[in-house]
């Protein structure tokens, strides 16, 4: 509200909010520690920063990288000086940046259309599951679960595309919005409840085989509760810790290692946990097909 420069984004920085005549010196982004070598541009391992750290990087020994200023004048902010190629080693005008634009926009095509077919493809199999009562049983429902929670996880892409890439040249260092935030937590709990349910598909397998009495129904009730609910408990957990402890850009990325493993935790978990339930399922299975008692119908259902 003040007279002077706004806080602007650069596409290679971001610029502090300064008054008229006020110089303000930058150092180079961690993320171009470049060195030149003969086989074109590589990483230094000092290339390290974490998104949404928007404070002026403060110089260290080990640092090659020199200030870049910008005068903030009547007119608006000045050019840098010196220039981001003299002084980071870094040319915004390099045509690799085109081809890494094409590359990143080819990326989100093919799985844009990867998830359309998808999602078309699992509806026409809800619908068929739901219209014709002969195919409604306990295997089934879980099932269908399944293609619902694959169905939201197709959904919550493509409306995170739509919020966070709305627009392209969108100033992307004070994007810190609670629409935005509230779509990645959505985005999470899809994918969470996805891997829940096909964690569901494998338990329910194994219990069909190992338990003589199966009540069904019982089952299936907690089958619910561990695949939609246990996906609600770690994201809810992880919104609260990133809320108050790393509160930083859209939660779109997660530098913090320690609460990314409130979701990516109990995903591994799960899939470790279905690895060793197959194993288990094909033990059980050649088991009963060695058996002398197995006969012949049995034995082609088995295998």
């Amino acid at each position: 509200s003040s007279i002077g420069c706004p806080g602007m984004w650069d596409n290679i920085t971001c610029w502090k909010p300064a008054s008229v005549g006020e110089i303000v010196f930058v150092k180079c982004p961690a993320l171009f520690r470049f060195i030149i070598s003969e086989d074109g541009w590589e990483v230094d391992n000092l290339g390290q920063t974490h998104a949404g750290d928007y404070d002026l990087l403060e110089s260290t020994a080990q640092s090659p990288l020199g200030d870049i200023s910008r005068n903030c004048t009547e007119d608006g902010w000045s050019e840098p000086f010196p220039h981001y190629y003299d002084a980071c080693g870094f040319d915004e005008n390099e045509t690799e940046s085109d081809n890494q634009d094409y590359y990143y926009l080819s990326v989100k095509a093919l799985y844009t259309v990867g998830y359309s077919t998808s999602l078309v493809s699992l509806t026409t199999a809800m619908v068929i599951l739901c219209r014709f009562r002969k195919l409604h049983c306990t295997r089934n429902f879980i099932h269908m679960n399944l293609f619902v929670s694959f169905i939201l996880r197709a959904i919550s892409v493509f409306i995170k595309d739509g919020v966070l890439y709305a627009e392209q040249d969108g100033n992307h260092c004070f994007i810190s919005t609670v629409e935005c935030k509230a779509v990645m937590v959505f985005f999470h709990y899809c994918v969470m409840s996805n891997y829940f349910w096909l964690f569901i598909e494998g338990l329910y397998l194994f219990t069909l085989l190992v338990e003589t009495f199966f009540p069904e129904r019982r089952y299936f009730y907690w089958y619910t509760i561990i695949g939609w609910g246990t996906p609600t408990i770690c994201v809810t957990v992880w919104a609260v810790l990133r809320l108050h402890f790393d509160d930083t850009g859209c939660w779109d990325m997660n530098d913090n290692t320690a609460l990314w493993w409130v979701i990516k935790g109990p995903v591994v978990g799960s899939i470790m946990i279905n690895f060793v339930l197959f194993i288990g399922i094909i033990v059980i299975l050649v088991q009963k097909l060695q058996s002398p008692d197995i006969g012949g119908n049995e034995s082609s259902i088995y295998l």
